[in-house]
């Protein structure tokens, strides 16, 4: 997750550091690059890489090498590399926030995945594939949902998409007192809708 990298630590955890290499590097580490060598890295949230680092991810792409921090020479790698964003990357190089040469090297091949309000016939294998998913680390003996959760879950327009979808599951199973869920364990904004919501921060 590009996002949740710090950009101070971002060129060691992409390409790896020598022991020594500045203060708290202990010993070698292998970095993202070298530990899927040979395989795929994927790359989530692209579009939150800091302009320098991009620069940098641009070089190994095209050199099929990285250069650990703290070292003198390159390694070799053969990394196959998926690349995800919310964001519109398009719109990020027009607006100089993302190199326009790593725009073009990564998009070869562009997948585009509809929002969930627009798949809505997901709705109900994502809620019974997250339920099972929470029932097992919690312990808990939760079956299913209530009639009425359903529909409230499937009218909701889901805007964070299924990370919200899974946080909402999430929740439900923790607050469930039941084997059923029901619009009790849902949060605010699926019950009234985000319309509603939205209407009330005005």
């Amino acid at each position: 997750n590009c996002g949740a990298i710090s950009a101070e630590l971002m060129e060691s955890e992409f390409f790896g550091h020598r022991k020594g290499s500045f203060t708290g590097a202990g010993a070698d580490k292998e970095g993202l690059f070298q530990a899927a060598n040979g395989g795929t890295l994927f790359l989530d949230e692209i579009g939150e890489l800091p302009l320098a680092m991009q620069a940098k991810l641009l070089r190994a792409i095209q050199e099929r090498a990285v250069r650990p921090v703290g070292a003198h020479a390159e390694e070799a790698v053969d990394v196959r590399l998926l690349s995800a964003s919310h964001q519109d990357l398009g719109r990020l190089v027009a607006e100089g926030r993302f190199r326009q040469d790593l725009f073009f090297r990564i998009n070869v091949i562009t997948l585009t995945q509809p929002p969930l309000r627009e798949r809505m016939g997901d709705i109900s294998l994502l809620l019974q594939h997250y339920l099972q998913e929470f029932c097992k680390q919690t312990g808990k003996k939760v079956t299913g949902f209530s009639e009425q959760a359903v529909q409230l879950l499937q009218q909701y327009d889901w805007p964070g998409n299924v990370r919200e979808l899974i946080n909402v599951v999430e929740r439900a199973v923790v607050l469930c007192k039941k084997t059923i869920i029901t619009p009790d364990d849902l949060p605010e904004q699926v019950k009234m809708g985000r319309q509603v919501v939205e209407s009330n921060c005005m």
